[in-house]
């Protein structure tokens, strides 16, 4: 899935877990559009990737696998 698609199906995956990208926001006291725009794979922030991916249940690896590198030995 790429962009939009995908940031559809993270808020999607929030929704279903009780939360938003807006909460998110609200917890880590950074701007909704940073969230969102990290979501969309536009700009990156560790703090923000992993807090999204905490909060939707799964890995950043798992929702941004272009942004972090194959693990040695292709172990997944």
């Amino acid at each position: 899935m790429a962009g939009e698609d995908w940031h559809g199906h993270i808020k999607w995956l929030l929704e279903r877990r009780g939360t938003s990208l807006s909460q998110i926001a609200r917890d880590l006291s950074v701007s909704p559009s940073t969230v969102t725009r990290v979501s969309k794979g536009l700009v990156r922030s560790r703090r923000v990737e992993e807090a999204i991916a905490a909060a939707a249940a799964f890995t950043p690896a798992q929702l941004w696998p272009a942004h972090y590198s194959e693990p040695a030995g292709g172990e997944r």
